[in-house]
């Protein structure tokens, strides 16, 4: 992972996936990649790793489903922020895997939809491009608010990843949504993943 935030988009990728054995098993793997280096969003994401590290794994899992999978607005799913359960999504999903496959990686066929943002994050760091997390920066801005208001300790490992993008976040969920609305900031100046893989490299 030669990219300036690789690291933080694979910690990330792995923080907001289910937290399973194996997620437990690598806390400390994640916190020593996190303390090599100095940069954007490591405190938020130790921060997290602390947290998880102090609760009961049931708990945090438990936790996890009542936090991402019972509420539309805090949904993981970056797509069903811009294009909602339309037909639109299906051309967007599509239009995901060709980007990923253009950079040499097939999504992994894991039950999950190539919008799932630890897949995003997970490519970010692999490709090393932070593209489709600056297209989607209102998104993960939104989300960030909905999980600040939840008191969630996902908060800070979405603080943690839009730390890393260019421009600076907006102060309330009203800029958020007129950020929707225009397009995210553009940047004005010229490791393998943690955890289970969702992305596959392309046989050439």
């Amino acid at each position: 992972m030669t990219a300036p935030h690789a690291v933080v988009h694979a910690a990330v990728a792995r923080c907001l996936a289910y937290p399973d054995d194996e997620f437990h098993a690598g806390l400390g793997v994640l916190r020593a990649a996190l303390d090599e280096q100095p940069g954007p969003g490591r405190a938020e994401l130790r921060a997290f790793l602390d947290h998880a590290d102090a609760a009961a794994p049931d708990t945090l899992r438990q936790d996890y489903v009542r936090t991402f999978d019972f509420s539309g607005r805090r949904c993981l799913h970056l797509t069903w922020w811009t294009d909602g359960d339309t037909r639109r999504r299906g051309a967007s999903l599509v239009r995901l895997k060709e980007v990923y496959r253009d950079h040499g990686w097939e999504y992994a066929d894991t039950g999950e939809l190539p919008d799932f943002l630890p897949a995003v994050c997970e490519f970010s760091a692999l490709a090393g491009t932070d593209d489709l997390l600056r297209e989607h920066r209102p998104a993960l801005e939104l989300l960030r608010f909905a999980l600040t208001e939840a008191d969630s300790p996902w908060a800070g490992v979405l603080q943690a990843l839009v730390a890393t993008l260019p421009g600076a976040s907006p102060r309330d969920r009203a800029a958020a949504q007129a950020m929707a609305r225009s397009g995210p900031p553009r940047e004005e100046v010229g490791l393998a993943p943690f955890g289970t893989p969702l992305l596959e490299v392309v046989p050439r």
